[in-house]
């Protein structure tokens, strides 16, 4: 038996001890760093003062809904390059009273100006970063619409009351850490060419440095007036301000765009693994369809006595991601839009039929791997028909677990004058030709066509986890086209491996997404021999640094919530005891 050692980067250090038996790992424990147990209350975010607003929210009785609303605010102030007010996302909801799981599309969505071929020149082809840079990019945005609608039907506290943390933050600033002045720099071209971004994220354009206090005046304004009345953000001055900056820059929004959102209650997706029922995402979110997909394809294999990392089941495990992204490609779009087969993508007849053609000594390159067609599809199922992550559960174990953004670092690099508002590149996540890949490798197709009022394709997937009609866990990451696969191996540590929250967080990650053809690994997180059989198999490795900005909060079997954020990250799990 020989013992390594794996550490994982980022703020803090953690080192993970590894024993590694014929190839074959299991996790022995991780360092207590970014994680709580609290039995009446968990409020997990990728930022500690996100979180902490979520508790404050709690300790003076709210439920999840308005920790949630709160922590999703104040996560707009302190990490403005992920997510924030001028974005969106998806939003599941379980209710504690009643186990009930609804699903909240607060998506951006194309301007009535949008057209197809928007960001391709006379002959077809992709304009250089005119998805990703300027006011062109940008969608209407979703978030403010989302947070209100949900918490005027399901919080318990005054509107005003969830938004007062985020206010504070951006009116008394807070300290800058490396994360945000990296990213700064990552994205200094284009963002401090825009004169309100530079005015914010800039001293006279000299950046930020790690240990200032940043105060975001203008975004404190606008948190106040949304704080008096939420559609100031659509019909208000809110609006006004930024259709002004839209017009003034050559972007599509208008007034009446801003005017026409709605978030949608959509039906959740869910299904049947093992002992568990997991709920997730619909269209337009892809992560709920491939998230379900690929467990069933893995089906009943026995993982577990195979042991941690074994070679079959990682080629499994990745070959049954190339399946799911090659469909992903051909059918997921807007269900308002296009026909999107969900119930026949997720049957477990379709899943045994794919798991059928996989080989387990070696793989099929992707260029051989195709999206299934639909006369097959019918045949074989039935008829019927950079972003962040926050999950908190309360005492009744009401649930949230919800994933939103702007997309890209810094979304389209421009702040609405006047608001303080980063505004999204959302319009990437469109296929703005076919076969054209987007920001994160991603290739689409006629299904996520560019449309007015349509909502791209997204791969966020918030996970809720029950177990017997009771909550289990939740899960969710930011982190483009492998957010899908690192909810997947979160889900899988915990409820196939028994890992504790923390350690099923910080394990080490693959993803498959069949375009580009390669097989991604984290760097030391998989041992020689592993790697040199995936190898031999014909995987196509390639080693990057680590992904994600994953949380999850577990239900321990001494009925304890076990809370737990990403080492990669600066996020931290934050209990509530009652006291605070």
């Amino acid at each position: 038996m020989t013992c390594q050692t794996l550490r994982r980067f980022s703020v803090t250090l953690i080192s993970i001890s590894l024993c590694v038996v014929g190839g074959a790992s299991t996790p022995t424990g991780a360092r207590a760093i970014q994680g709580d147990r609290a039995e009446r209350g968990m409020v997990v975010s990728a930022h500690p003062l996100a979180s902490e607003a979520g508790v404050e929210i709690l300790s003076q009785g709210g439920n999840a809904i308005d920790a949630a609303v709160a922590t999703a605010l104040a996560i707009s102030v302190v990490e403005p390059f992920s997510a924030g007010i001028g974005g969106g996302g998806f939003l599941l909801l379980r209710e504690g009273d009643t186990g009930e799981i609804r699903a909240l599309d607060f998506r951006e969505r194309a301007p009535l100006a949008a057209t197809s071929d928007m960001y391709v020149d006379e002959n077809g082809d992709p304009i250089e970063r005119a998805s990703l840079d300027g006011h062109r990019a940008v969608a209407v945005p979703g978030t403010i619409a989302g947070l209100a609608r949900v918490q005027e039907t399901y919080g318990e506290l005054p509107w005003s009351t969830v938004v007062a943390p985020a206010i504070r933050l951006a009116r008394d600033g807070f300290t800058v850490g490396d994360r945000l002045v990296s990213r700064v720099r990552s994205r200094e071209e284009v963002l401090l060419s825009n004169p309100a971004g530079r005015a914010i994220f800039s001293r006279d354009g000299a950046p930020y440095r790690e240990g200032d206090r940043l105060v975001q005046a203008d975004l404190g304004r606008t948190l106040r007036s949304i704080a008096r009345d939420p559609q100031n953000f659509y019909t208000g001055d809110i609006a006004r301000a930024i259709a002004s900056d839209m017009a003034a820059n050559g972007g599509l929004i208008s007034l009446e765009d801003l005017q026409a959102y709605e978030p949608i209650w959509r039906s959740p997706v869910c299904g049947d693994w093992r002992s568990v029922r997991i709920c997730s995402m619909p269209p337009p979110s892809s992560g709920g369809v491939h998230l379900l997909q690929i467990l069933h394809i893995i089906g009943d294999l026995e993982a577990r006595s195979l042991g941690w990392h074994h070679p079959d089941v990682l080629h499994l495990l990745v070959e049954a991601m190339r399946v799911a992204y090659a469909d992903r490609a051909e059918y997921l779009g807007d269900p308002d839009f296009v026909e999107v087969p969900v119930a026949r993508l997720i049957d477990p007849r379709y899943a045994s039929w794919r798991r059928s053609q996989i080989e387990g000594d070696r793989v099929r390159r992707s260029d051989r791997v195709e999206a299934v067609d639909p006369q097959t599809l019918r045949r074989l199922t039935s008829e019927s028909t950079d972003t962040t992550h926050l999950t908190v559960v309360d005492d009744r174990r009401t649930v949230v677990s919800m994933t939103f953004t702007i997309n890209g670092n810094f979304g389209a690099g421009v702040v609405a004058a006047g608001t303080g508002i980063v505004l999204n590149n959302e319009m990437d996540d469109f296929a703005i030709a076919p076969g054209v890949p987007n920001l994160y490798g991603l290739v689409g197709d006629e299904a996520n066509a560019i449309a007015p009022r349509k909502t791209p394709l997204s791969s966020m997937t918030p996970a809720i986890v029950t177990e017997n009609g009771q909550f289990r866990m939740a899960a969710g990451s930011p982190g483009g086209s492998t957010i899908i696969t690192t909810v997947l191996q979160i889900l899988f540590n915990v409820l196939v491996y028994d890992m504790d929250a923390e350690s099923a967080v910080a394990a080490p990650r693959l993803h498959h997404q069949w375009l580009p053809d390669r097989l991604w690994v984290e760097q030391w997180g998989f041992d020689a021999m592993t790697l040199q059989e995936l190898e031999r198999r014909g995987h196509q490795i390639q080693e990057l640094p680590g992904w994600g900005n994953a949380n999850a909060i577990v239900l321990t079997e001494e009925g304890m919530l076990e809370g737990a954020a990403d080492p990669r990250g600066e996020g931290a799990a934050r209990g509530f005891s009652g006291l605070y």
